[in-house]
């Protein structure tokens, strides 16, 4: 009697390896936490406003202008901070260019010692250098001494457009809900949606950080009803006080 079994075949390994997974991820994260800023400082505002008046053409005025000035500084401070970022990763693109044409026998020892201390071998590590600076001298030391790649220098631009997009798609949200349904159902709705909207948030940033997600929902929506509960309380004190 034959035996026909055979051992399953491998699971398909899967794991994306093209492209610039990390900065993938980063940009991921940071559209994330941008509309998640939205969320949260335009839904203090407008709750803080419903706090001292129903009035849905003042809740709409200053949902708005809070949409705008929050999303418009997420842009320029994204726009500085990448800025800088890549001016940074410019000029020293830039030195470790002039330092291959000045003394490429130096660059070459220090990247043969730079792979001989990620574990390679001396003999290796030297051969490793001088196939890499044939093939692309800038390119090697760019990747293995500073940790850039030179075809993927940060855009300020496009930093700045996901910054604006992402908290202005955060702050519809809470806007949309506080004016949208009657008077009397405002607040609930408002509260209720960007609750569920910050534990989607925390969900989501916790799985691209392969971190435990219920402890990330329940930080954010615990930040979230925080943050409502003062600027209500406060906006509620200065409706009392007629100011």
């Amino acid at each position: 009697m034959s035996d026909d079994t055979t051992a399953p075949a491998p699971p398909e390994h899967q794991e994306p390896h093209e492209g610039p997974l990390g900065n993938r991820l980063n940009r991921l994260r940071a559209a994330v936490l941008g509309a998640n800023d939205g969320v949260v400082s335009t839904a203090g505002l407008v709750v803080g406003v419903a706090g001292a008046t129903d009035s849905r053409g003042t809740l709409l005025t200053a949902g708005l202008a809070g949409l705008l000035a929050g999303s418009m500084s997420m842009a320029a401070g994204e726009y500085v901070s990448v800025s800088t970022q890549r001016d940074s990763e410019q000029a020293a693109l830039a030195l470790e260019r002039t330092e291959l044409a000045v003394a490429p026998q130096a660059e070459l020892d220090e990247l043969t010692a730079l792979l001989e201390g990620k574990g390679i071998t001396r003999d290796l590590a030297r051969e490793v250098a001088e196939q890499l600076t044939e093939h692309d001298a800038l390119r090697a030391h760019a990747e293995v001494e500073l940790g850039i790649d030179p075809d993927e220098l940060t855009s300020a631009w496009q930093a700045a457009g996901a910054s604006f997009l992402a908290f202005t798609a955060g702050s519809l949200l809470p806007l949309l809900a506080i004016v949208l349904p009657p008077a009397r159902l405002r607040l609930a709705v408002t509260v209720v949606a960007v609750l569920a909207a910050l534990v989607l948030c925390g969900w989501g940033s916790a799985r691209m950080g392969d971190a435990p997600a219920g402890r990330a929902m329940l930080r954010n929506a615990a930040g979230g009803a925080l943050a409502m509960a003062v600027t209500y309380v406060a906006g509620a004190l200065l409706g009392a006080a007629g100011v």
